[in-house]
């Protein structure tokens, strides 16, 4: 396992602290996403939220993300529109390398890396950051959509321009340091390393460490499909696995409702299980079991704004 940074020491917490950020990706993808993550902010029963700012319900969002500076509500960087029925584009037009023959965002992140130039990728990146500004966000961070600037794919990334804009605005940035709870490949560690000490470098604050459970329902559809308890079951032993240092948790929590079930092509379900799960006494009993501690982004903002080192 690798040995976490001394990122919580920075932030103050107690030597040997397993810290957490409970993180909703996708607000402003649609209103069931909306709904869901408005009510978690407001119940406290996560930490922060990221925007996806070219989608239709952004706006939304981004009104409500405006009246509350008291909340963490970062911008999560879109350069991807994976729904077959439901599509968005760039805030940069579409005569750009960013999108596909239909004119919008590709679906999948190998098409990003293999088509977009790196000019484009950093011209809309910052609009999506700027239109969260110009909407009156008190922006906290900024993440990814899909991993689309990480070169997973390829090999090709995009964090140079993020790192620029992070720095620039005095953003941490969604990035982990460590593989530790999701592989061991010596291979993309040494990729983390590289881009870890290009963020140090650029004065961008990142996490140790950076999980989820599997995106899709396993067996959705079939009669293996699970259940809301092994859901949480396996949520919950993710919870207990949290090592020292600090991880990001980040889940797409939805209300499951006819327009969602219209927008995205499967997982409906887990979405709905994401909410419930957020709100579910067992995992709330967990956290509090392991003596996690939550943080926010607003507190590694600081950090990084201070300079602490």
């Amino acid at each position: 396992m690798t040995l976490p940074s001394d990122l919580a020491d920075r932030l103050g917490l107690a030597p040997g602290a397993r810290a957490i950020i409970l993180n909703a990706d996708d607000f402003g993808m649609c209103h069931a996403a909306n709904t869901a993550i408005v009510d978690l902010l407001d119940a406290g029963r996560i930490d922060s939220a990221t925007v996806m700012v070219p989608c239709s319900w952004s706006p939304e969002a981004l009104a409500f993300a405006a009246s509350r500076p008291d909340l963490d509500i970062g911008v999560h960087l879109v350069l991807t529109s994976e729904w077959s029925r439901y599509r968005w584009r760039p805030l940069t037009g579409t005569d750009t390398s960013l999108v596909d023959a239909a004119g919008f965002f590709p679906m999948d992140v190998a098409s990003v890396e293999q088509a977009a130039s790196e000019e484009d990728v950093a011209v809309e990146l910052a609009a999506q950051l700027q239109a969260a500004l110009d909407a009156g966000v008190d922006v906290t961070h900024l993440d990814n959509h899909m991993g689309s600037v990480y070169g997973l794919v390829t090999g090709r990334d995009f964090l140079r321009p993020v790192f620029e804009l992070a720095a620039r605005h005095g953003l941490p940035f969604r990035l982990p340091r460590s593989m530790d709870g999701v592989g061991e490949d010596a291979a993309l560690q040494a990729t983390l390393d590289a881009a870890a000490a290009a963020a140090d470098a650029s004065g961008v604050v990142i996490i140790d460490r950076l999980w989820s459970h599997p995106f899709p329902l396993l067996g959705e559809s079939t009669p293996e499909e699970e259940t809301y308890e092994q859901v949480r079951d396996g949520f919950i032993a993710l919870l207990r696995a949290v090592p020292a240092g600090v991880t990001e948790i980040y889940l797409h929590p939805m209300v499951d409702d006819e327009e969602l079930r219209s927008a995205v092509d499967f997982s409906a379900t887990k979405r709905g299980y994401e909410l419930r799960l957020l709100r579910d006494p067992a995992v709330l009993q967990a956290i509090e079991d392991e003596a996690l501690v939550r943080v926010g982004w607003r507190a590694l903002r600081d950090v990084q704004r201070a300079g602490v080192r």
